[in-house]
């Protein structure tokens, strides 16, 4: 039976990466949408909101670890209970008068998501031969894009919907975490019978200890920076998408704030259709492009470009934050331009992160470009609140379209580096 199983993938690798997709985007995403419909001020919205992803920023730190203890199937599942026990105690806390024990408890589920990703990404190599590993890659980003959508989206639109029949908010989102809580259980389940058990995937400890993980994580992350053009490639990897750092934890409050202080007065559920349905489906349309640009004619003739569809169709937000338009197919058309664009120029970035950790120990210098990556969403995150807040819309996405001289700075000497 398990053999049986083992060899067959499409039992466990897209629910896997369904899986690992819906609490990344419960606490990246409806987190903040969630504190937006319940009050919160833009500017303790976005730090906090903020704050919360710092998981995926230091994940590498302990990486190495999940190699050591346990199986990397045992931390899959155990990840899996811990995220949907988090998740579903979020829909008890949220009727709280404090927003304190729901932060804490969205805090547990990003630091359980963080290492379902490592031991998922480590599993996903054991389970597979080299040749069904690239097979399935598609499927597995397939699935996590899936998840993108039902999470943006769906989701959103549920809480939205129910809020309008409910009349009462709080009981809403408790509803839509409820939901999610339950499909998180039973896809934990489903994973703890039906994963394989693959030969390979046991606990470390026995050929190496916790001291000599550590050692050589150290010696990963020192011959890091003494990679050549680390200090571009890090400038690079924090400034390309500046841009999108300020504008992206402001862009539900602008869509959502009467158009009385500027905002554009959409209810949650039309916001889950524009932005979290079809803005995420031209996001993905616009990565699959990319690559395929990418592929055909190269990363270096292809950066400028992609570096300009990334950074200019931040415009339609200072667009719409002048002329606050109110027909939905306005808004939505302009949402699509943006995402589709940044799909498109998102792809240069993640190729580049792969082009720069190329050598001996390239996955362990890929997992820290990818905090990297986390870090430059974060740190903008912490103060664009707040800078919202002080300069009002227009003044604010006129900062995010400021933005977009870092992105041709870095671009113009990464490229000039390229091959």
């Amino acid at each position: 039976m398990q053999k049986s199983l083992s060899k067959t993938p499409w039992l466990w690798v897209p629910t896997l990466y369904f899986v690992e997709g819906i609490p990344y985007f419960i606490v990246n995403t409806i987190s903040l949408i969630m504190f937006k419909d319940m009050g919160m001020d833009n500017g303790t919205l976005a730090l906090l909101t903020s704050l919360i992803s710092i998981p995926w920023v230091i994940k590498p730190l302990w990486s190495p670890f999940v190699d050591i203890f346990r199986s990397k199937r045992w931390w899959i599942v155990t990840m899996q209970f811990i995220m949907l026990a988090a998740i579903g105690l979020v829909a008890a806390s949220v009727r709280m008068t404090t927003f304190t024990v729901t932060l804490i408890l969205f805090i547990i589920a990003a630091f359980a998501s963080a290492t379902h990703d490592i031991a998922a990404d480590g599993f996903y190599m054991l389970a597979l031969d080299e040749k069904r590993q690239s097979a399935f890659v598609g499927i597995r980003s397939t699935f996590y894009r899936i998840a993108s959508v039902f999470g943006q989206g769906v989701l959103v639109v549920m809480a939205g919907v129910l809020e309008k029949r409910m009349g009462d908010i709080p009981a809403a989102w408790s509803v839509t975490m409820l939901v999610s809580a339950a499909i998180l259980l039973l896809l934990a389940l489903y994973h703890a019978f039906i994963l394989p058990r693959p030969a390979d995937d046991r606990s470390a400890g026995e050929v190496r200890s916790a001291a000599d993980v550590a050692r050589e994580f150290g010696s990963a992350f020192s011959s890091f920076f003494r990679k050549k053009g680390v200090w571009l490639a890090i400038a690079f990897m924090l400034l390309y998408r500046l841009p999108e750092a300020f504008s992206v934890k402001m862009l539900f409050p602008f869509f959502r704030d009467p158009v009385e202080i500027g905002g554009l007065g959409l209810d949650t559920d039309m916001y889950g259709i524009v932005y979290g349905t079809f803005g995420v489906i031209a996001l993905l349309a616009g990565g699959i492009l990319g690559g395929l640009a990418v592929a055909r004619s190269g990363l270096r003739k292809c950066l400028w470009p992609m570096a300009l569809s990334l950074a200019l169709p931040c415009s339609v937000y200072l667009f719409m934050s002048i002329f606050q338009p109110s027909n939905i197919w306005v808004v939505g058309i302009c949402v699509v331009l943006d995402q589709f664009g940044y799909g498109f120029g998102f792809s240069a970035y993640m190729l580049y992160m792969m082009h720069f950790s190329e050598g001996p120990l390239k996955t362990s210098h890929y997992a820290i470009c990818t905090a990297f990556m986390a870090l430059s969403m974060l740190l903008p995150g912490l103060v664009a609140g707040y800078l919202q807040e002080a300069l009002g819309y227009i003044g604010f996405f006129i900062l995010v379209m400021l933005c977009c001289l870092a992105t041709f700075f870095v671009t113009f000497f990464v490229r000039r580096r390229l091959q």
